[in-house]
Order: structure tokens, then sequence, then C-alpha cells
């Protein structure tokens, strides 16, 4: 059994630690409450750009978007990795990291080349170590996502599919469902899904006027729903990232409890051993004379 002193050093540490996981735990409260508000807020956005593209979409305007044109072939695909750029939530990044690698292989088998986007430093590293071809990324991002900083990298992607570099693009993330749940996602980003798109169709159709033209009006609205798609990506995935993390360090703070609970019981023990063997030290010399 340990010594004393040796087991009064672990808890001390033990404690130390437990200190730092309540501390972040109550960290990603708070910011779990923010970031969730952030990604309810951006929702109505979202929700009206698209039922505007799907009014638009059934309109049946003389010119078609390329978002909206579903390649016969996929020789190229593109795909966008959403991920933190920190650690310690659980298994938030892996989860979706393995959905992606499930993807990549399943397009090489098919013969298919893959260019990639990261957003966030955990996606980027593990796509440069698997040597995936990355055209670009973004980091560092902080609490709180902000369009300009998304959208240059994700254009890369969406210009070459305007151009008919890329056939498809993919998004992958973590869609938040609740505090304790959050759910790993790979959706098809482009060419636009119809089901995506009916989600807010009406039974009727409309008639548009589109000023100065239907390729105008569409080319700016179709990119600001694409956008929007990404942002939402983004902000469930930094909802999931808190919820995950706050998690994570409750489960932390409560082990280390317990392993406090254990050393200071095992210090008890070697405490009262020592006790015990002085007293039978003594009772023995007194015994002696």
């Amino acid at each position: 059994m340990a010594g004393s002193k040796e087991i009064r050093t672990k808890i001390k540490s033990v404690q130390n630690t437990r200190k730092i996981t309540k501390a972040m735990e109550m960290v990603a409260a708070s910011k779990m409450r923010k970031a969730q508000d952030r990604m309810r807020h951006s929702r109505p956005y979202a929700d009206k750009v698209r039922n505007i593209a799907a009014h638009l979409a059934g309109a049946n305007p003389d010119y078609q978007h390329p978002f909206l044109v579903r390649r016969d072939t996929v020789k190229k695909a593109g795909i966008i990795v959403v991920s933190t750029d920190k650690g310690l939530c659980g298994g938030l990044n892996t989860n979706v990291l393995r959905l992606v690698t499930n993807q990549l292989r399943e397009l090489e088998r098919q013969g298919v080349q893959v260019e990639a986007s990261a957003i966030g430093n955990k996606g980027f590293g593990f796509l440069s170590r698997i040597g995936a071809r990355i055209v670009s990324h973004v980091v560092q991002l902080g609490d709180t996502p902000h369009l300009e900083k998304l959208i240059g990298p994700v254009k890369i992607l969406l210009d070459a599919y305007a151009a008919g570099e890329i056939d498809v693009v993919y998004i992958g993330y973590t869609r938040f469902i609740n505090t304790m749940k959050q759910e790993p996602v790979l959706e098809q980003l482009l060419p636009l899904s119809a089901d995506r798109l009916q989600e807010e169709s009406p039974e009727y159709a409309w008639d548009y006027i589109y000023e100065p033209d239907a390729q105008t009006v569409l080319d700016e609205l179709l990119l600001r729903y694409v956008e929007s798609l990404v942002y939402q990506a983004v902000a469930e995935n930094m909802a999931s990232e808190q919820s995950a993390r706050m998690v994570a360090m409750k489960a932390a703070s409560d082990n280390a409890k317990k392993v406090i609970d254990d050393l200071q019981l095992s210090y008890n023990k070697a405490r009262q051993a020592a006790i015990t063997k002085e007293l039978s030290e003594i009772v023995g010399g007194a015994a002696a004379v």
C-alpha cells in the first residue's frame, strides 16, 4: 500500500484537476445557452430563404441555376467538413469524422476524385493526416460564427460546382438535438435536392416579375440560400460542441470525486495502519521493560 504522504499528494492533484473540470463545465454551460440562442435565431432567416427559393424553383423560369441541375455522372466531388477548434468534447469530432471517412472511401471505390474544405482545426488536422486534397480551410472561428469568415473557403467549392468542375458537394457536421444528444450527419449540399426545397413548397404556383432578370435574381438568392445552409450547419455544430463539452466535463468532475473518495479511504486505512503499528510498538516496548 502506498504511503500516506504519496496518497495525500494524489488527492491534492485530483482535487486540482476537479476544480479545472468543474470550471470548464460551468463555462461550457454558459456558452451552450448562447450558442443555442444563436442557432435558433438563425433558423427563421434560413426558413424564409428556403421558402422563397422553393417558390422560385416552382415558378419554372426560363433560366435554371447550376445549383439546381443534377449531373448524370459524378467524376469529382467536394466535401465540407465542419468540426471544432478545441477538444475535450467527448466523441463529437470522432463521430462526424468517421462518417466523412466512410464517404471518402465510398467515393474512392467508385473512382471519384474528392476535394475537401475544412471548417475547424480538428477537421483540418484529420484531413491533413489522411492525405486528402484540401483546397481551402478556416480555423479559429471563436465562439461566434461569422459568415464573412466562412464564405471565403466554402465559395471555392461553390464556384467550382457552378463552373462544372465538381459534380456534387457534401457537408458533414454535428446536428444539435438536445443537451444530451447530438447527431453526426453528412448531407448533400449541391445540387439542391428537391426534397429540401419542397419542404416549404406551396400547393399553388406563384407568378413572378423579375427585376432586372431571372438569372440575376436566382444567382443572388440561391447563393444566399447555400450560405445560410453552411452558416446553420456551423451554428448547429457550435451548439453541439458546447453541449458535448459540458457533459464531458461533468462526467470528468464526477469521476474525479469518486477517485478522491477512494483515495481518501486508502489514506484513512494507511493512517490507521500506521497508528496501530505505533501503538503495537509502544505496547511491546512497555511489556519488554
